[in-house]
């Protein structure tokens, strides 16, 4: 009887369970998944927060919570808005597709990138933990010395809000790294940089600046946790610091910050546009340029955060500041060109993506007029400044996120969310939004400092803050639309094919949700739009502008 001695490999694994399975894996898509449901629940808790902040600010006077909470409640929203929430959720899908769209089976560091992730909550739960040992940070979410120093901020809160938005900050550093190799070294052949989604370009720019920006802020916490605990002197006048250099330092990282948030939602908008217009991107090549240019020129522009503190040179700061709006208009009359004359679907996505560019529009004119100093003087900390943060970071990024879900949903789960309670979802929204926010621009002009919690009854302001917390309500009664949507779709929704929307990048290639390595085989790649040319590979005509 013949024998061998060749290993035969295994034909059964190691099983896991789900729990440990999802806890373990590497797996970009998985992870990508991990990063949104993170996100999402420090979405919720930081909404919260802010309906505490508006509910006091509805009537003058302190009914509900004391100056301490108050002070406590809109630094948390901040900061876990914006650092919890709306980077680290453009991380999340950015995970999911930016492999997909490249044609690559994972991205280049798959055990870094798990670690990226699972840094995430670490560092959130240390910022929430103020809130378990005498109260959380209260200096805002920008931090200002000497608001933060011992003196304003003696307790233990601001040290884990210190420590917590260092890892968080160190976890983007290494994703950034990891997106960025991905994209230069893992796209598939014929995945030429000039024929990658804009998505991408958007994201490899945004990991761009998060590179280059992070180690800023993450070296200036560490100098004011230096300055509360062992005595330093970065930021602290007393000892002979500096606290305007705190200032230099947040927002040479904050304004980047901005486009870190910004720049992938107008990247979802542009991979959305044209496959519900059913026309090609106008100018594309043009928008990869403004997209590079609105990265570079964000680094120039920092200090017009600081017109009134008399220590920077304002025509060169009002100057670059106006600037950035040309690359930006480059984005809003190509989007308008995208549409023109295009045969329109009006999907959930669809409207937030419309949603996006009215919103973020109404954000961008706004900050041209802070750009101008003279105005700045005027506006500086108002609810003016409140009302055009809200137009950029809500109003465009967190449009942006909700077009994503509805775009890419059926590309992860395979089934549709439902478009009747999308809608519903989108114009509670659109309601709410901008009863809010609009007011807070007259409020501003009318002199309503920004970070208080209480105002004199006879200060004119009282209907607009009524209007302004109404509308605040309403955006948190639109989650329950969006909430119920995404659970009774996961549970029994529409079942939909691996393309149900004919769309035009890499990721409809493949099955939904994609295989493990995401691709059997790929299509040609001759252009940005491989789909669309597999598609109608027949009609060579219906493409003419393709790139060689």
């Amino acid at each position: 009887m013949a024998t061998t001695t060749t290993l035969a490999p295994g034909t059964t694994g190691y099983e896991r369970s789900w729990v440990l399975d999802w806890l373990t894996t590497v797996d970009h898509k998985k992870i990508g998944v991990l990063y949104i449901v993170n996100a999402f629940a420090f979405f919720f808790f930081a909404g919260l927060l802010a309906l505490v902040v508006r509910t006091e600010l509805a009537v003058p006077g302190l009914q509900f919570v004391d100056q301490s909470t108050f002070n406590q409640a809109f630094t948390m929203h901040g900061t876990l808005m914006i650092f919890l929430f709306i980077v680290p959720v453009f991380s999340g899908f950015a995970n999911y597709v930016v492999p997909l769209m490249l044609g690559a089976p994972d991205m280049a560091f798959p055990r870094i990138n798990a670690l990226s992730f699972w840094m995430l909550p670490l560092g959130g739960l240390l910022i929430v933990s103020g809130y378990l040992v005498g109260g959380a940070a209260a200096g805002g979410w920008t931090g200002y010395a000497p608001l933060t120093g011992v003196q304003f901020s003696p307790g233990d809160g601001t040290d884990l809000w210190i420590m917590g938005l260092a890892v968080v900050g160190t976890a983007s550093i290494l994703g950034s790294v990891n997106f960025l190799t991905t994209i230069f070294k893992m796209r598939a052949p014929g995945m030429t940089l000039y024929r990658m989604p804009i998505f991408v370009w958007t994201v490899m720019v945004t990991q761009a600046l998060i590179l280059l920006a992070t180690p800023v802020i993450t070296a200036a916490l560490i100098a004011l946790f230096i300055d509360r605990n062992y005595g330093g002197s970065f930021f602290d006048p007393s000892v002979g610091g500096d606290p305007i250099l705190w200032q230099h330092l947040f927002w040479f990282f904050g304004h980047p910050e901005v486009y870190i948030v910004i720049l992938p939602a107008l990247g979802v908008v542009s991979e959305i546009l044209p496959v519900f217009s059913r026309k090609p991107l106008f100018g594309y090549r043009a928008f990869v340029w403004a997209t590079i240019a609105i990265g570079l020129l964000s680094f120039s522009v920092w200090a017009h955060h600081m017109f009134t503190t008399g220590v920077v040179f304002l025509p060169f700061f009002t100057f670059m500041t106006a600037l950035i709006a040309i690359p930006t208009g480059v984005k809003m009359f190509n989007w308008l060109a995208t549409l023109w004359r295009g045969s329109l679907v009006f999907t959930t996505a669809m409207l937030f993506a419309l949603g996006v560019i009215s919103m973020f529009l109404i954000g961008g004119i706004s900050g041209v007029m802070l750009a101008a100093a003279p105005v700045d003087f005027h506006l500086q900390d108002t609810y003016f400044v409140v009302a055009h943060l809200h137009y950029v970071f809500f109003g465009g990024a967190a449009m942006g996120v909700f077009a994503s879900a509805y775009y890419w949903f059926p590309k992860m789960t395979g089934r549709r969310l439902n478009e009747t309670l999308g809608k519903i979802h989108f114009g509670m929204l659109l309601v709410g939004f901008n009863a809010a926010f609009f007011v807070q621009h007259s409020l501003g002009i009318q002199g309503m400092p920004r970070r208080i919690a209480d105002y004199a009854a006879d200060a004119g302001w009282t209907e607009m803050n009524l209007i302004s917390t109404a509308g605040a309500f309403l955006i948190a009664f639109s989650m329950v639309p969006f909430v119920v949507n995404v659970v009774t779709t996961l549970l029994n929704g529409e079942k939909v094919g691996d393309d149900p929307w004919e769309g035009n990048t890499l990721e409809w290639a493949t099955t939904s949700p994609p295989p493990t390595y995401n691709f059997d085989r790929l299509p040609p790649i001759r252009s940005e739009r491989p789909v669309f040319d597999l598609r109608h590979k027949h009609e060579p005509n219906l493409h003419p502008e393709a790139n060689p």
